[in-house]
C-alpha cells in the first residue's frame, strides 16, 4: 500500500480544506510514495506512540492532533515535539494528522460522539460560511446526462442528506464559429441556434477546479460557456459542533453520570444544575466554549465540550448547563473513525488502535 493511497481516502472523508486557518493537518512526516505495510491509531503522536510503532513495526501513525502547529527552526530533541518527528524520521514511520478538518465533517468527531451518547436527528452547531460556489453552464440536450454524471462524480450537487441536486431549464443557446473554429455543431461563419438545458448545480470552493476539470472533458463543445457565483448560503453539512435529541429526556444527574461511563471521565466539572429534564443536547469534541453561544441560541439544555475558563462558566447565565467532561476524554473515540474509513476500504490493510494513553491531564 502506498501512503498517498491512504491519504487519499482520509482526504475525500475529510478534506483539508475544511481544517481552521490555526491548524496544521494533513502530512507531517513521511514519504507520499512510501510502502506502508500497516497503520497504528492514536489520538497524539508523542514519543511513546512512536515507540510502539517500533515495537510493533508499523511504518504509519495516524493521530488526531497534528505533533506540529507551529513552525520548527531547530531539530535538537529540546522538547517532545522535536524528539518525536527525530524519531520517527529516524525509524522511517511517517505520521499524519486528520484534526479540525475531521472535526467539521459529517459523521466526524461530533459525530461520533453523538452517537456514544445516542443522540437523534443530529446536526451541525455552527455551519462553515462563504464555502458554497454555484456551477451554471449550458448544455445540449443529448448530452445532458453526461455532463450531469461527471460533475456529480466530481463533488457537485450534495446538499445535506440529498447528492446529484441540480436545476436544469430548456432554452435556446446562439453561437457563430469564427475562423479557426471547429464547432461541435453548426458551420463556421454561419449563427446557430442550438437547444440546450441551462444546468445549475452547487459546490464546496474546494473542489472548484476538479469539477471545471470534469465539465469540460465530458462537455462536448469546444469553448464550453459556464459562470461560476459566490453564493451565501451556510453549508450546512459541514462545520463545529453538533446539536441532537436524546430518544428520551432524561433528568440531570442521570445523564451526567451517564456521560461520566461512556467517557470514563474521573471529573465532570458542570453548571448548577437547573431541575428540568435534558433532551436537547449540543456538543463539540475538543475546545469548544466559543461555541456556547450557539448552544444557548439553538434551545440546547446542556452543552457538553472541554477546556472551560472559570469565568467562562458563569456564560451560561442559568439558560443550560455546561459539562466539561475533559479534552482528551471527549475526543477519544475519533480512533473508530479513522478504523472504520481504512477498513471499509481496504479491508486487508492492518489497522490497530495504540494501547497508549496520550491523555497529558491526570487527575488524584
Amino acid at each position: 500500500m502506498k501512503l498517498y493511497e491512504i491519504i487519499s481516502v482520509l482526504e475525500n472523508f475529510a478534506p483539508p480544506a475544511y481544517q481552521e486557518s490555526y491548524d496544521n493537518s494533513g502530512l507531517l512526516v513521511g514519504d507520499r510514495n512510501a510502502e506502508i505495510n500497516s497503520a497504528l491509531l492514536c489520538i497524539d503522536s508523542t514519543e511513546d506512540i512512536i515507540d510502539e510503532a517500533i515495537e510493533n513495526n508499523i511504518s504509519l501513525v495516524i493521530a488526531h492532533h497534528p505533533i506540529v502547529f507551529g513552525g520548527l527552526k531547530r531539530f535538537t530533541g529540546n522538547n517532545y515535539v522535536e524528539r518525536t518527528i527525530i524519531k520517527a524520521i529516524k525509524h522511517n514511520i511517517a505520521i499524519y494528522a486528520a484534526h479540525t478538518n475531521l472535526d467539521s465533517v459529517q459523521n466526524g468527531v461530533n459525530f461520533k460522539i453523538a452517537e456514544k451518547i445516542g443522540l437523534q436527528n443530529v446536526k451541525v452547531l455552527s455551519p462553515i460560511e462563504k464555502n458554497l460556489r454555484k456551477l451554471v453552464t449550458f448544455v445540449p440536450k443529448l448530452h445532458l446526462e453526461k455532463v450531469q454524471n461527471a460533475v456529480f462524480e466530481a463533488g457537485a450537487g450534495k446538499i445535506g442528506n440529498y447528492d446529484q441536486c441540480s436545476f436544469n431549464l430548456n432554452g435556446t443557446g446562439t453561437f457563430r464559429g469564427l475562423t479557426g473554429a471547429n464547432p461541435f455543431v453548426g458551420q463556421v461563419g454561419t449563427l446557430h441556434f442550438e437547444e440546450e438545458v441551462r444546468l445549475e448545480t452547487i459546490f464546496p470552493k474546494h473542489l472548484q477546479n476538479k469539477i471545471l476539470t470534469a465539465l469540460l472533458n465530458a462537455h462536448p463543445y469546444e469553448e464550453v460557456a459556464y459562470d461560476i457565483y459566490s453564493i451565501e448560503n451556510d453549508n450546512d453539512s459541514v462545520g463545529i459542533g453538533v446539536v441532537g435529541n436524546l430518544p428520551q429526556a432524561m433528568e440531570e444527574l442521570e445523564f451526567l453520570q451517564n456521560l461520566k461511563n461512556i467517557f470514563e471521565v474521573k471529573l465532570l466539572k458542570h453548571t448548577p444544575l437547573l431541575n428540568k429534564p435534558i433532551q436537547k443536547v449540543a456538543l463539540c469534541g475538543g475546545s469548544g466554549s466559543s461555541l456556547l453561544k450557539n448552544a444557548i441560541r439553538c434551545g440546547a439544555d446542556i452543552f457538553i465540550s472541554a477546556d472551560f475558563k472559570y469565568h467562562q462558566f458563569f456564560d451560561a447565565e442559568n439558560k443550560l448547563i455546561i459539562a466539561d467532561i475533559g479534552h482528551y476524554e471527549s475526543e477519544q473515540f475519533t480512533k473508530e473513525i479513522f478504523y472504520e474509513i481504512l477498513t471499509k476500504k481496504f479491508p486487508n490493510f492492518a489497522v490497530q488502535f495504540s494501547k497508549k494513553n496520550t491523555n497529558p491531564v491526570c487527575v488524584l
